[in-house]
């Protein structure tokens, strides 16, 4: 009964010798306060909400535009047995698996690895909805972008972080930067309520980790009133997220690659200098030794550079990444985003493979399989 008191001690919270009273000298309206972080619930909902209705009518006219289109589709044949072991038990069986399997159908090895291959490339995302994640994305981290700098750039702490802790904790928050606090946090719920139907891609727990260490550096620094080193946290993020975006949403397209490859590279270089260098020396290096020159450190100034620490090992993995891709590029061979989508490699393989089958129905391994089209099926029973 006693933990929710405890959680809110000014120990925690605050530096040596600043205690909630000192908050409170400021007015309401220039006050952050915990109870605040409740309007990021119903914002994370409406945001779920507002992306349903753009990914729904918005998305597919932009997509249209810029030449998006589904691959074709070879679907796996109606198979009570197999579906239902599909969905319950493995996606992908093992040997022993194979041969109960084999008992249970009455089909060959052969068949049941290809019905296999066929139904998880059934389960791939398609194009276009890869491109509305993308566009959705794009769209908030831009307004994002762009009315925080318009917030910030005339603010003196956007130029000399000294001011970060100048009079701290006795610093008002402006309306602007409520809201810039408020939004961004209800988008990053929105990502975690919709993480189980997003596109899954190879840095889906980093991603995870990344949407959660992002909420509690939020929350944090809005309680303790570190508003001002926030606000320059999530600008600088969405500095280089503005880009990644915009170049899925080309790469998505048809007959855009000279525009996508301009714009990973423009990205790649945004990323490296923000995320590797802006980062580490201006960030890190405000809140791990110019906050000293103000207070001494306290249990919340050791978890909000913890914090600042993970962003950055984040930033170092995907920083590996896109140089990889870097890499590739220079040699000509760079096809798809390092960290795209789950099975990446081997799904293009099981691709290929099903065209390979569904050409050849001759082998034992042509099992009435259907090809659908994106705006057609056609069932041939065979």
């Amino acid at each position: 009964m006693d933990l929710l008191p405890d959680l809110w001690r000014q120990e925690y919270w605050l530096p040596p010798g600043v205690t909630w009273r000192d908050l409170e000298q400021l007015p309401d309206s220039e006050r952050p306060r915990p109870k605040d972080l409740l309007i990021t619930l119903p914002l994370a909902l409406g945001f779920v909400a507002v992306r349903c209705v753009f990914e729904r009518f918005l998305a597919p006219p932009i997509a249209s535009c810029l030449g998006v289109k589904n691959r074709l589709q070879v679907s796996a044949a109606p198979s009570p047995q197999l579906e239902s072991y599909y969905c319950h038990r493995s996606k992908q069986p093992t040997q022993v698996e194979l041969v109960s399997l084999m008992v249970l159908c009455g089909k060959t090895q052969r068949q049941i690895e290809s019905w296999f291959r066929v139904r998880r490339n059934q389960d791939r995302p398609s194009q276009t909805k890869k491109f509305a994640e993308a566009a959705w994305r794009f769209f908030f981290y831009l307004s994002a972008f762009v009315a925080g700098l318009t917030s910030l750039v005339n603010r003196p702490w956007f130029w000399d972080h000294r001011e970060c802790w100048r009079l701290y904790p006795i610093q008002p928050l402006e309306k602007a930067h409520f809201w810039y606090y408020m939004l961004e946090l209800g988008f990053y719920g929105s990502l975690l309520l919709r993480i189980s139907v997003d596109v899954k891609r190879k840095d889906f727990k980093e991603q995870v980790i990344h949407h959660l260490a992002t909420i509690f550096l939020l929350g944090f620094s809005y309680c303790a009133n570190y508003i001002r080193i926030g606000t320059l946290v999530m600008l600088l993020h969405d500095s280089s997220d503005i880009l990644l975006e915009s170049a899925k949403m080309f790469n998505y397209g048809t007959g855009w690659r000279k525009t996508c490859d301009s714009l990973f590279v423009v990205f790649a270089v945004v990323f490296l200098v923000t995320r590797l260098v802006i980062f580490p020396s201006r960030i890190i290096w405000t809140t791990l030794l110019l906050s000293m020159e103000v207070f001494e450190p306290f249990a919340g100034y050791y978890f909000f550079n913890i914090l600042l620490m993970v962003l950055q090992a984040l930033h170092v993995f995907w920083a590996v990444l896109i140089l990889r891709m870097v890499y590739k590029f220079l040699k000509g061979k760079l096809e798809k985003d390092e960290r795209s989508d789950e099975e990446s490699e081997a799904d293009l393989e099981e691709e290929d493979k099903a065209k390979e089958e569904k050409t050849d129905p001759g082998g034992d391994c042509y099992w009435g399989k259907t090809c659908c089209s994106p705006h057609s099926c056609t069932s041939t029973d065979q």
